[in-house]
């Protein structure tokens, strides 16, 4: 029998990693049918929200965001949705944006079925419209080589485009990919991983990451990550972009 008391999970000052042995549902209004982990959220001290929405048959999300975007991405299952009169079925690996003041409705999910979410305060940007709702899948076609390094691929899934400000990208490592540097920025991070495994330093600290595993890095939190296992490691991120660094 497993110690009740261990756990991957890790939460710092300025990092996070969570993964699913320490999950406790949550309850969001409008959201039935499922349950709702809460994986990043402002408490922690992140400036976005991250969840995991398990869905069972009969399932449905329904609301309108006010103030803050939403990102959807089908991580596993499939589920019919309807954004602003536009109906669509999204299957594993597919996703929708929905921008403020946009109702949207989940329904007939696949029991099962697993909606990734990143959800972040828009701030609009004078001369620029608010974005619209927008569709589209993960497609590795669609991932050219990141730093020239044939083991590492990114594709953008929302367009670079200051109306936008957040980006949604996934990062694909090949065997033994790791990152170029060890990066240093003003971006957060909340990521959720797909595929594989590997090892991530965050703050200069050292830990063992696989499929499932959430992890949020604060601004200028150091990080750098390594593939390790037979598969690629994939993993789906949201970082902040596009807006004056500073309220001076």
């Amino acid at each position: 029998m497993e110690i009740s008391a261990l756990t991957r999970s890790v939460v710092k000052r300025n990092h996070a990693v969570i993964s699913p042995d320490g999950y406790i549902n949550s309850n969001v209004p409008g959201w039935t049918g499922c349950t709702v982990n809460v994986i990043i959220n402002e408490q922690m001290g992140a400036r976005l929200c991250q969840t995991l929405v398990t869905l069972q048959a009969g399932g449905q999300l329904a609301g309108k965001p006010q103030a803050s975007q939403i990102f959807f991405y089908v991580v596993e299952g499939q589920v019919r949705v309807r954004v602003d009169g536009e109906e669509r079925t999204l299957i594993t690996g597919q996703f929708v944006y929905v921008p403020i003041g946009k109702e949207y409705l989940f329904e007939g999910p696949t029991a099962g079925t697993q909606l990734l979410t990143f959800h972040k305060v828009y701030e609009p940007l004078a001369g620029y419209e608010v974005p619209g709702v927008l569709f589209g899948e993960k497609d590795d076609t669609k991932a050219p080589v990141y730093m020239n390094d044939e083991a590492l691929r990114i594709q953008v899934l929302l367009p670079d485009h200051l109306g936008f400000d957040m980006a949604v990208n996934i990062f694909t490592y090949q065997t033994g990919g790791n990152l170029p540097m060890v990066e240093t920025h003003i971006m957060e991070h909340g990521l959720l991983y797909l595929q594989g495994q590997g090892i991530y330093m965050l703050d200069h600290e050292w830990y063992p990451i696989k499929k499932g595993d959430s992890i949020w890095m604060a601004p200028y939190c150091q990080q750098w990550f390594t593939a390790m296992g037979k598969e690629p490691a994939v993993y789906i991120y949201y970082k902040n972009v596009n807006r004056f660094p500073t309220v001076v």
